[in-house]
């Protein structure tokens, strides 16, 4: 048993890497927006498209990544993924080298950088639907297996928090940094990519679950996953709830580092100081799912989704009436992995407070959304993948609610909108009303 686990030492050191790159290849999106914003004639909106294109992709990935992974395997699912994803990292890589001053046209280099984005978003798309069965596979199932998707989960977590203390580290000048900034971080991105690929290519990898040719196709059932309602309005709640989690870091960033005279009134912060604020945000996220995993066997997922839901409800609602003059020296984590304190507006320091509650909402929804589906649930766990653009969407929509109001804070009563909807599916949107449907 030792030797099996030896043998695949360097395959799962690789999903870590490739967990942890998931978080930073989407987080990056953040940084890069922030530094968009401050190019001519760009306006908050816009800013949210590089996230908008990366999480767009998952709509039109997340079914036949799954199919990919059930005819090919996993090791043509990661390696294919891993090239598109080196592919659209380095597009990305492209803008960042295109010359351009300030006040030059910003279009074309916007336009190679969203490319970049969308062709990011199907490798991200593709890396999530493997890595967590391949990790479990790895570890031989059981608890070996989920202790290593949690490990896994962590890293992703510590990757979110990093991106954007690193980003705001590049960043430094908002007032003058452009894509080129941003491009030490690209090449760490497309060299652990380059790595994991060599290393997954010449490492033999166990395929257990791979289809067949020769099985028979199945008839077609009448029912499906979108056959019951809790399910339906469970997709809906996990659409909200990845515009949510992201939108919530990616308007403090903008917020903090808009100038004062900003008709959106900013608070001119400089972007590494801001970069800590956000890499806390994430920090929180890393603290509440381990909070989370190890409360999960003693508290219910409606109890815990409701009391999370509320809190971050009550913590939105809050930060959006706060004066933005009362400030609070806020403890941050800090890019030397220590702590430190930065004065930042008590309404910020409350946004910061929700990564606590949104760190087990996907978790939570998602057992809601499938209690009772049987053997409906792969197929639903597809969906799901492709119901991640929500995190594209809904802060484009924050972003244009930023600019007609003249308000970032404004802007936060799409997220508090969004938190009402997941705590009416905590407490009754999750109840299966369609128990008369076969599910065995």
């Amino acid at each position: 048993m030792n030797n099996v686990k030896k043998s695949y030492v360097l395959p799962i050191a690789m999903m870590f890497a490739l967990f942890a790159m998931i978080s930073f290849v989407t987080g990056l999106s953040n940084p890069l927006g922030v530094i968009i914003k401050n190019q001519p004639g760009v306006q908050n909106w816009m800013s949210q498209l590089g996230n908008f294109a990366n999480f767009l992709a998952y709509l039109f990935m997340g079914l036949p990544a799954g199919l990919v992974l059930k005819r090919k395997g996993y090791k043509f699912t990661a390696l294919s993924a891993i090239a598109v994803g080196f592919l659209g990292v380095g597009i990305q890589l492209i803008s960042g080298l295109m010359p351009y001053t300030k006040g030059d046209n910003f279009l074309p280099i916007f336009m190679v950088y969203l490319t970049g984005a969308f062709v990011s978003g199907f490798s991200m798309c593709m890396l999530n639907t493997v890595v967590n069965p391949l990790l479990n596979t790895l570890g031989g199932g059981g608890k070996r297996g989920n202790q290593l998707i949690q490990f896994g989960g962590s890293l992703n977590s510590l990757a979110a928090t990093i991106v954007p203390i690193l980003g705001g580290y590049l960043i430094a000048d908002v007032a003058r940094a452009t894509l080129k900034d941003a491009i030490p971080a690209l090449l760490i991105a497309m060299g652990i990519f380059a790595v994991a690929f060599i290393v997954l290519a010449f490492v033999k990898i166990p395929e257990p679950h791979l289809e067949k040719k020769s099985e028979k196709v199945v008839e077609k059932d009448k029912y499906s996953a979108m056959s019951f309602r809790h399910f339906v309005l469970g997709t809906i709640a996990i659409f909200i709830y990845v515009g949510v989690e992201v939108g919530i870091p990616n308007f403090i960033n903008l917020f903090l580092t808009a100038p004062k005279d900003a008709s959106t009134a900013g608070m001119a912060m400089d972007a590494g100081a801001a970069g800590t604020v956000v890499g806390t945000y994430w920090f929180l996220m890393l603290i509440g799912r381990l909070l989370g995993g190890s409360l999960g066997g003693k508290i219910s997922s409606r109890a815990q989704l409701t009391f999370v839901s509320a809190l971050a409800l009550i913590l939105v609602v809050t930060g959006i009436f706060l004066p933005s003059n009362i400030s609070i020296s806020m403890p941050v984590f800090k890019a030397d992995i220590s702590f430190g304190l930065q004065v930042v507006p008590l309404s910020v320091f409350f946004f910061v407070l929700c990564g606590l509650c949104t760190s087990v909402m996907w978790g939570t929804i998602f057992n809601l959304a499938v209690e009772g589906i049987g053997k409906y649930t792969a197929l639903g766990s597809g969906i799901f993948m492709v119901m991640v653009v929500g995190g594209g969407v809904l802060p484009l929509i924050q972003g244009l609610v930023a600019d007609l109001s003249l308000s970032y804070m404004v802007s936060y009563w799409v997220i508090a909108a969004g938190l009402l909807f997941i705590l009416y599916y905590a407490t009754i949107g999750h109840k299966n009303v369609n128990t008369d449907i076969p599910v065995e």
